[in-house]
């Protein structure tokens, strides 16, 4: 929908602080390894399959809402990677999001960095994935 809606010129929407910018991305954050995208997407594959494994054991809600943003994440940049130019498990991720002094970027990133965040307050305040015992 991003790139029916967006493509030409930024769409201001709370003046230079927040716009709306068509870009692609081959490469992880911050266009990280434009030239391995395939890497990436096995790399999303491997971290999918491990999310699976991991949720089929949580008995916390938090973690299991931190685990949810984080698929949701990957999954969303992988899809444009399986469906988009160049071709199949290459394509270009697309980004659409402009804040000043910081990258295009889009939901799935909001995604993933939400999910990092929540894990390490969760590790911090020593929340535990799964409770022994019945609990």
């Amino acid at each position: 929908m991003a790139v029916r809606l967006l493509s030409g010129a930024p769409k201001s929407i709370l003046g230079d602080f927040l716009q709306f910018q068509l870009t692609y991305n081959s490469g992880a954050a911050f266009s990280i390894g434009t030239h391995v995208s395939l890497l990436f997407s096995i790399l999303s594959i491997v971290a999918i399959a491990g999310i699976f494994i991991f949720m089929k054991s949580l008995t916390s809600l938090p973690w299991a809402a931190s685990m949810g943003l984080l698929l949701g994440g990957i999954l969303g940049n992988f899809t444009d990677r399986l469906f988009r130019a160049p071709f199949f498990l290459r394509g270009e991720v697309v980004d659409w999001i402009k804040i000043p002094h910081w990258p295009v970027f889009n939901l799935a990133d909001t995604s993933i960095v939400l999910s990092a965040g929540t894990i390490a307050l969760l590790t911090l305040t020593n929340v535990k994935p799964r409770s022994f015992g019945g609990r």
